[in-house]
């Protein structure tokens, strides 16, 4: 995985899974201390998400929430959307659209 913070957003690369989630929990972390609780983090580019991954960055937008921010996925693939459905981890994390889907 690979990862580039652009003010309040994360960009992510590769895969997401239980490897690299100590280092995505302290960058989301981070930006969540820096931004006031909003962060927005851009998977459009990732190839694949595990649950142990998922339920991390759910739990982040828990904290987030208490703080009156969230975290919210940009860019997430129909399979990620199912699996958060499957997960029942849905209303736990939001999903938008990805930035290439946002330009007009």
């Amino acid at each position: 995985m690979e990862l580039m913070a652009q003010g309040s957003t994360l960009h992510l690369v590769g895969s997401l899974d239980v490897r690299c989630t100590a280092e995505l929990r302290a960058a989301v972390y981070r930006l969540l201390e820096v931004y006031d609780g909003d962060v927005r983090i851009d998977i459009s580019r990732v190839e694949s998400v595990d649950l142990t991954t998922l339920k991390m960055l759910a739990v982040a937008n828990r904290v987030a929430e208490r703080q009156g921010g969230r975290v919210v996925l940009a860019g997430g693939s129909p399979g990620l959307r199912r699996l958060l459905h499957l997960s029942h981890l849905r209303r736990m994390l939001p999903v938008e659209p990805g930035p290439q889907s946002t330009a007009v």
